[in-house]
């Protein structure tokens, strides 16, 4: 039976759905709320605090397609990326989950169910392997007609799952298909042979691990699923590896043809292939959940596989950009499932290639230094590379020191790291490996810089640059005084060139002070075009220009970069520029709102306040600023309230110019680090006989505080020793945001049964009352043992002089019977004990024995184990204390009965 990749998802996420799973939709790549993960994965990350008894969801089963990232671990460090048939770094999961409703037997039960009656995969292929201890999922696998020789068990190494250092984790149970000869295939070669494909792993999520590795119970046994759709696929397609499934042929065929191979020419080079199919996918996921470029964190691993994709480019022979075409081919295969990546489908490729080109001429330089450097360390017989040498190819020409290090391995080499790193600290460079691109900006600066020089002969721009009116306007009618194209000035551009473009004045506003460039449109119009009441013109464009960020390479010169959308735009021509306004709006509320915010940290935490950065975007405001401590909730709620009364009060906000002198002496603050020129900007905010804040600054800002509508801090954390950030929202986004949480308080309080404005004192009265009722709980369970006590103790045996009790007790849990264990030893002395207990409808001892008869030979841990044999369980621990537990409930007592015979033979030998 053979299935595309979209069939199997498909088929998975129906057959749980008709199981009773809630089908739930694939979260971020980026974890939310998770600060223990760099990535999202596996599919169980959105569900952790269900796990952990954290949350509550209004289903118990669901199952899921999840997007997931790995860059370490067992398999999937880069290297292997590409040599290997089938590890990957961005790959799907699917998986069905149990929040504490069915667990192993069920678990079991649907996995070979789904396997074997929809996917109609052969038995004699299938392997399954479980934890060493875990008696009843093998139990489980047999009663589904598994046969024994088939069931194998692993230890910890093979069939332990954790999500990482801390989190939820339990045994797990893995399934194998088999892809060889069937006539050679045997047990041994299970997590040894690489024809045995482990293809789903059930994880019976039963622990917690804190950071001290503790393992706590969790509130319920649950379940955790996780099949891998590319080996899936590779088994439904009779592939051997998984990129020659449905799911990486495309790809593969994208850069086949970008090449203009034939197969064979294919096959000889095939692991740089792969590694740009791996990486392509990879790339296209990350960026269309928000991950960008970036010396650190998660933009840094982005940035690495992309330029690991990038050199593997360059060794097929693609001399320019190529990986947004090869991202287009991902786009195509998994955009139905995964609309999003449709629906940013131009953000990702422009995304990719800008990286791309950054990258080129770093690839350029320093590819040919380093063989030449090869060349000669290999030449007088060395075999490793400085690491002064790879440092000077770091910090002078841009080139990373992880290219270099697998450059070094394709000739046998290895790199000095440490030398590397002496030399970095020597020079006090903190930057990130990969982080500098200096060739590349020095040539681009020298690239601009004689653009501007020649558009100033030429008379068309002034020699101080171009006044631009951002507060003024967000459109203008202006020329094009220049198109460049790949860096390089060009008369004329068609549709779909991504170009940038020189005008003779601009409304757009360049990143600066934090404050993010605008966005829009630049067209060109007929003659005599009608403008609408606000002035912009009507009507189809001749040509347009989608602007997607604007910025000053060199001082004077404000190059535009976006895409022809339309027409054919040429140098000279009169166009209008046009600003996003809806978004410009969003970010003048932001920028604004940090002046206030500014002013009223001052005011609430004291005068040491400085702002020490900020990022104002459309969507938020980032503001870092000096603070030794974290604030307190009080000082949180003040400053808000403070700046919401700042916008209600509808304070004027008016720019103006003077000397930097007297600004500063007039009490305007000036940030520190920043450069000001002769002149500056003020921003003031306030009546004539009221200045509420007073800053240098040259973004844009809204006229009136009343237009800012609603300022939120949603997040106070620290970025570095003291300093402290806080996150906010103000207009649009602060009015959806209050709507949501409005929505949710409203369903807390239904929930509860009151008003939303008693939800705070119903939780907290539930809690006590919970914790009452443990309490409670508690102090009953331990009145019920201690009232059984002196009768249980009165059925002590004499076994050869020492006292021998074997009873049935009632006792909620192991802690229970194991004090009750205490109570038997203090009053009959030299004993043995085994306690024998119904919980959760399951059988449960423990078993204790007094030093003196340890000393004589007897071990608790061994008598336990019998016990518990008897019920089809088993057990263990120390000498003086063991505890295990069974199946059968029915042969309890016939459980306790081996006591007697065991200390007696014991005694006697």
């Amino acid at each position: 039976m053979t299935m595309t990749s979209a069939q199997i998802r498909q088929a998975f996420l129906d057959y749980f759905q008709e199981m009773g799973h809630t089908v739930l939709p694939s979260s971020s790549l980026v974890p939310v709320g998770d600060p223990t993960l760099l990535f999202t994965n596996a599919g169980m990350n959105q569900f952790k605090d269900v796990f952990l008894g954290l949350e509550q969801r209004p289903y118990r089963r669901a199952t899921t397609a999840q997007k997931c990232m790995r860059v370490s671990g067992k398999h999937n460090d880069l290297e292997n990326v590409g040599p290997s048939p089938r590890h990957h770094t961005f790959f799907e999961m699917l998986g069905n989950f149990s929040f504490g409703d069915y667990f192993k037997e069920d678990a079991v039960r649907f996995a070979w169910d789904f396997l074997t009656s929809e996917l109609q995969l052969p038995l004699e292929r299938l392997w399954f392997t479980v934890y060493e201890k875990d008696d009843e999922a093998a139990e489980a696998w047999r009663k589904m007609g598994a046969s024994p020789e088939r069931i194998l068990r692993f230890g910890e190494k093979d069939n332990y799952w954790a999500m990482g250092d801390t989190g939820p984790c339990g045994p797990c149970s893995e399934i194998h298909y088999y892809i060889g000869d069937l006539t050679k295939q045997s047990a041994a070669g299970v997590n040894h042979d690489d024809d045995y494909i482990e293809i789903w792993n059930l994880v019976f999520m039963q622990y917690n691990r804190d950071a001290a590795g503790r393992l706590t119970p969790l509130p319920r046994p649950s379940v955790d699923t996780g099949m891998g759709l590319e080996r899936i696929a590779m088994v439904m397609q009779g592939a051997r590896a998984t990129y020659e499934t449905d799911l990486f042929r495309p790809i593969l065929r994208r850069i086949q043809a970008l090449l203009g191979e034939t197969e064979e020419a294919t096959g000889r080079r095939l692991i740089s292939y792969r590694v740009i199919a791996d990486h392509a996918r990879a790339l296209a996921f990350l960026i269309g959940d928000g991950v960008l470029p970036a010396n650190e964190g998660r933009g840094y691993v982005l940035r690495l596989i992309l330029r690991r994709a990038a050199r593997h480019g360059r060794l097929l022979g693609f001399e320019h950009p190529f990986l947004a075409a090869v991202a287009d081919a991902v786009i195509q295969i998994m955009g139905d499932h995964y609309t999003e990546l449709r629906e940013r489908q131009d953000f990702i490729k422009r995304v990719i290639t800008q990286e791309e080109e950054r990258f080129q001429q770093t690839l350029n330089v320093g590819m040919t230094l380093v063989d030449e450097l090869i060349r000669q360390l290999r030449s007088e017989g060395r075999s490793v590379i400085p690491g002064d040498e790879a440092f000077r190819l770091y910090d002078t020409y841009g080139f990373p020191l992880d290219l270099t290090k697998e450059m070094a391995k394709d000739h046998g080499m290895t790199v000095d790291e440490a030398g590397f790193r002496a030399a970095m600290e020597k020079q006090r460079e903190q930057s990130r490996a990969a982080s500098q691109f200096v060739m590349e900006e020095a040539d681009e600066q020298q690239r601009y810089a004689r653009l501007l020089e020649q558009l100033r002969q030429e008379g068309r721009v002034g020699p101080a640059g171009v006044d631009h009116p951002y507060d003024e306007t967000t459109q203008l009618e202006s020329q094009v005084l220049a198109i460049l194209k790949d860096g390089r000035t060009v008369p004329t551009a068609r549709p779909g060139d991504a170009v940038e473009v020189v005008l003779a004045a601009t409304p757009f506003y360049v990143e600066s002070g934090g404050q993010v460039s605008d966005t829009g449109l630049i067209a060109a119009y007929p003659e005599n075009v009608a403008l609408s009441p606000e002035g912009t013109p009507m009507g189809e464009p001749r040509w347009e220009i989608e602007v997607e960020d604007t910025r000053e390479p060199v001082s004077g010169l404000i190059v535009h970069i976006g895409k022809v959308t339309a027409g054919t735009p040429r140098q000279g021509d009169s166009a209008w520029a046009l600003v996003d306004m809806d978004r410009r709006w969003d970010i003048m509320r932001n920028h604004t709102a940090t002046h206030l915010l500014h002013s009223e940290l001052r005011y609430v935490l004291g005068e040491h306040v400085h702002q020490a950065g900020s990022l104002v975007a459309p969507d938020r405001l980032r503001f870092d600023f000096t603070h030794p401590a974290m604030m307190t909730q009080d000082e949180l709620d003040a400053v808000e309230r403070l700046v919401n009364d700042a916008i209600l009060a509808a304070y004027p906000v008016e720019t103006d110019h003077s000397t930097y002198k007297e600004a500063v002496s007039s009490g305007a603050i000036a940030l520190f680090g920043e450069k000001y020129g002769e002149v500056v900007r003020v921003v003031r905010v306030g009546w004539d006989d009221e200045t509420f804040s007073k800053e240098l600054c040259g973004g844009t800002h809204v006229s009136n505080t009343s237009e800012i509508g609603l300022f939120h801090i949603i997040s106070e954390s620290s970025v570095g020793s003291g300093i402290r950030r806080i996150e906010a929202v103000t207009g649009r986004v602060a009015q959806r945001m209050v709507q949501e949480r409005m929505r949710k308080l409203e369903a807390a309080a239904s929930y509860l049964g009151c008003q939303p404005d008693e939800v705070d004192r119903r939780v907290l009265n539930l809690l006590d009352e919970l914790e009452n009722l443990r309490k409670e709980v508690a102090r009953l369970r331990r009145t019920l043992a201690q009232r059984d006590f002196e009768r249980l103790l009165a059925r002590a045996e004499d076994v050869k002089g020492t006292k021998v009790l074997a009873v049935q007790v009632e006792a909620a849990d192991a802690e229970t019977m194991r004090e009750m264990s205490d109570w038997f030893r203090a009053r009959l002395g030299s004993s043995v004990i085994v306690l024998g207990a119904a919980i959760d409808n399951k059988p449960s001892f423990v078993a204790a024995i007094t030093p003196d008869l340890v000393e004589r030979g007897l071990h608790a841990g061994h008598l336990v184990k019998v016990v518990a044999q008897a019920v089809g369980g088993g057990g263990g621990g120390k000498p003086t204390l063991a505890q295990a537990g069974g199946r059968d409930l029915t042969r309890l007592a016939e459980a306790l009965s081996l006591v007697r015979p065991w200390v007696e033979q014991r005694l006697d030998s």
